[in-house]
């Protein structure tokens, strides 16, 4: 099938704001001491590294020179998770295997603080990250994910992604085969799930305890028809 597409935009270094969460690139200057004290938090350390290549961040001068390394880094991305009432980074994620001849991109590297996981800040960092990549013409945004991974493939699916499949005998991390779960959006269903998600993340969805009214699963089925 011949299209009309002459390649998407590379995302560029910018913040990104929304209005729980700013997306920062990442700066050792600004975001080291938050973003060591989250993602060293105990509460939940080793589930949240037991997927990611690197080891729980423990020891501030391994994290200082992690830091170092992927602030400068342009694939991945790396973007700082920072909540807006506090200034404080809480997490971060990455825009990787960017490929703008092709428009296709993937998210990655994500790693919430106790502070931000499963709330809807953690959505909105989601979102935002979609909406700058397709707004930039992008037409298909990646998540993998271990298979043995059940809460991000959960994730993937509750944020809108089509699982596409396993690739089998996909990588070896920390010493283990991973098999690999394939997820994407393309720019097609975009219109729709963006919908979704700024009608799940309206203030209207969630009572005066911050509980949602109804879920993102939900409204994105509904508005998938």
């Amino acid at each position: 099938m011949t299209i009309d597409f002459s390649g998407a935009q590379p995302p560029r270094r910018d913040r990104i704001r929304g209005r729980w969460v700013d997306l920062e690139p990442l700066d050792p200057t600004v975001h080291a001491d938050s973003l060591f004290a989250a993602v060293s938090a105990p509460e939940g350390i080793e589930e949240r590294f037991r997927y990611l290549p690197q080891t729980p961040q423990t020891d501030r001068e391994d994290f200082d020179a992690w830091i170092a390394e992927a602030a400068v880094s342009s694939d991945p991305l790396f973007f700082a998770v920072v909540d807006r009432a506090t200034g404080r980074a809480e997490g971060r994620q990455a825009l990787m295997r960017i490929d703008a001849h092709n428009g296709v991109i993937e998210i990655g590297h994500i790693l919430w603080g106790p502070a931000l996981s499963r709330t809807r800040a953690a959505t909105e960092a989601l979102f935002l990250c979609a909406d700058l990549v397709f707004s930039g013409g992008f037409r298909r945004f990646e998540w993998k994910c271990d298979d043995d991974n059940g809460p991000s493939k959960r994730a993937a699916e509750r944020f809108g992604f089509t699982c596409e499949g396993v690739f089998r005998q996909h990588l070896v991390v920390k010493g283990r085969n991973r098999d690999t779960a394939w997820f994407s959006i393309i720019d097609t269903e975009w219109p729709a799930l963006r919908a979704a998600h700024l009608e799940w993340l309206d203030e209207a969805n969630f009572d005066s305890a911050g509980r949602q009214r109804r879920s993102l699963r939900d409204i994105v089925a509904e508005h998938r028809g």
